[in-house]
Parts: C-alpha cells; sequence; structure tokens
C-alpha cells in the first residue's frame, strides 16, 4: 500500500464514543473520543488522541510506535462494528488480514498529545448464516489534517455458538490465560534495541538462526487489557516488528508497513515458533522482512514488514 498526498476532510456530526463498545477493561487504554456517521451508509468518521508519554508507544526515540495506529484502528473498527453495523457485544472479533502503510514523519511525537482522524469506508459487510458477518474497512488516517497513512482491514465476526465450537477446548478465555507457557527469557538488550523495553520483549532466542519462539506475556496490560482465549494479532505485529529488528543489524528501526494474513488462531498454551527470511533491502535504509509463526505444525500467521532503518 503507498500513501498520497491530500486528505478527505469531511464535514460531520461529532457524538461521543459509547467506551462499553470499543470493549476496553482500563478506560486509560481507550483511544477514542469521537465518532460520526458521513451519512451514506458505509463511511464513518472517527477521532483519537494519542498520548504524549507511555511506555510502548512513544519508546521509539521521538517517534511514535505504528502499533499505536493498529490500535487505533483496532478500537475504531470495533466500536463502529457494534455502533453501526449491528454485531452484538457478545460476537468475537477476529482478524483475518492487516494491511497498512505510514508516512515516517507524520509519526514524530510533539510536546502533548496528538489528535488523529480516521476516515473509514466499510467496503463489505457480508451476512453469514447462523449470525456470523464478514466486513472489510478502507482506512485513511490524518493527523492535523496532513496524511498519517492508510490501512485495510478484513475482520469476521462470530457468534458465541459458533465461536465456541471453532475453538473447543480453547474457547474459555480464563481457561485460557491460566495455562499460558511460562515466559522465556527476552532477547538480549543489544540484539532487541532500546527501543523494545523489557516488558514488551516478545522474543525469545533459539539456537538457530532466522528463528526465535514467541514470548507472551499475559499480565502485561497493554497487551491483554483482558483475559483472552488466543494470542492477540496485535502481539503478532509486535512480534514480526522485533523479528525484523533483530535480522537488521541497525541500532533502531521503525517499522512503515505490515501486510498480515492470520490463518489460525495462536494458541497461548503451546510453543509458536517465529520464523523469518533474511533481511532484503530495497532501498537504502529500508529494509523489508517476510516473518512466519508456526504452532503445532501448522503456518498460524504470515507478515511482511517495510521498515526505515534509524541508526
Amino acid at each position: 500500500m503507498t500513501v498520497t498526498t491530500g486528505s478527505i476532510m469531511p464535514t460531520v456530526s461529532i457524538q461521543p464514543v459509547p467506551l462499553r463498545q470499543v470493549r476496553k477493561v482500563l478506560v486509560d487504554q481507550v483511544l477514542l473520543t469521537g465518532w460520526g456517521s458521513h451519512g451514506d451508509g458505509v463511511s464513518h468518521t472517527v477521532l483519537a488522541e494519542w498520548p504524549s508519554r507511555h511506555a510502548l508507544y512513544t519508546s521509539h526515540r521521538g517517534a511514535y510506535h505504528p502499533l499505536l495506529l493498529v490500535e487505533t484502528i483496532r478500537q475504531a473498527l470495533t466500536m463502529l462494528s457494534h455502533t453501526v453495523h449491528g454485531v452484538p457485544l457478545d460476537h468475537r472479533l477476529g482478524w483475518e488480514t492487516f494491511d497498512t502503510s505510514l508516512v515516517t514523519a507524520a509519526l514524530e511525537a510533539r510536546q502533548g498529545p496528538c489528535s488523529v482522524r480516521l476516515t473509514i469506508t466499510h467496503t463489505e459487510v457480508e451476512r453469514r448464516s447462523r449470525g456470523s458477518a464478514r466486513l472489510t474497512a478502507q482506512i485513511m488516517i490524518t493527523r492535523d489534517d496532513e496524511p498519517l497513512g492508510i490501512a485495510r482491514v478484513r475482520y469476521i465476526a462470530h457468534p458465541p455458538a459458533i465461536y465456541d465450537r471453532l475453538r473447543g477446548r480453547h474457547a474459555d478465555a480464563r481457561t485460557a490465560t491460566r495455562h499460558a507457557l511460562p515466559l522465556g527469557p527476552a532477547l538480549d538488550p543489544v540484539v532487541r534495541g532500546d527501543q523494545t523495553p523489557l516488558d514488551f520483549a516478545v522474543l525469545t532466542a533459539l539456537a538457530e538462526p532466522h528463528r526465535w519462539q514467541l514470548r507472551v506475556d499475559v499480565t502485561n496490560r497493554v497487551f491483554f487489557d483482558h483475559d483472552h482465549d488466543h494470542v492477540p494479532g496485535f502481539l503478532l505485529l509486535e512480534a514480526a516488528a522485533q523479528a525484523a529488528h533483530a535480522e537488521s543489524g541497525a541500532a533502531e528501526t521503525l517499522p512503515t508497513s505490515f501486510d498480515a494474513h492470520f490463518t489460525r488462531y495462536v494458541e497461548l498454551d503451546a510453543p509458536c515458533f517465529i520464523e523469518s527470511v533474511p533481511v532484503r533491502r530495497r532501498e537504502l535504509g529500508i529494509i523489508s522482512t517476510l516473518v512466519t509463526g508456526r504452532q503445532n505444525g501448522h503456518e498460524v500467521f504470515s507478515i511482511r514488514v517495510t521498515a526505515a532503518e534509524r541508526n
């Protein structure tokens, strides 16, 4: 995906965000501040405010972590699925694909909070028998009327009966969280870089090149605001970003795009192995890495990460 200049700034009537429909337990983790409809039934504006300081999101040496945009999009789509598209609160949402590209300069952190606007168009809302739905959204993001990024997300919503049947013995989030594997050792600080605080290190080294084990801390309230029955896609994107950085040899990297496909749920009670194709430099200072996850003999996700080196 390519971010282009220019923006569409529709005039809409903004109303408060119903916090319950963002699905966050910790109020201080809610990023959304308002939303409004364009009146065409498919497009909406969502407003967000980014914090000036955060343990993960502002750890990239004067730049916002791209995962802050990912989480903003996740919250916005969750809220719209309930308020606009009639998805009941007890349905379970999951990503199938997540493709986003950002303008690096627009991620610069400045004094005070940052106001962000998302223009979201649902190009597909497919209702299925027995209550499931598949939705596809195109998103344009601006900051102070300047382009920040674009995204395309395909996600699905399942009613409890279907979700529980799909998940089997893993369906209960509290039980799954309790059975999560113990934490392995984090990567050495020299390998993971200053951009990744210890509390957010999600890879454990293995005795093989280009390969790690996923390290999942279910007590981390940024990754796990509440109990989950599987590893969130948000954490898998961070794992891909950390793997790409470990391959790069750079002092610091800043992801500029993710092209992610999630094919299976990543379980908490079984090891997930992260593998990467060695770095390919498309141009000076830009790296591209294909990161895949395998669990129980199956590929569970693939994520292509493009990042800018920052030495």
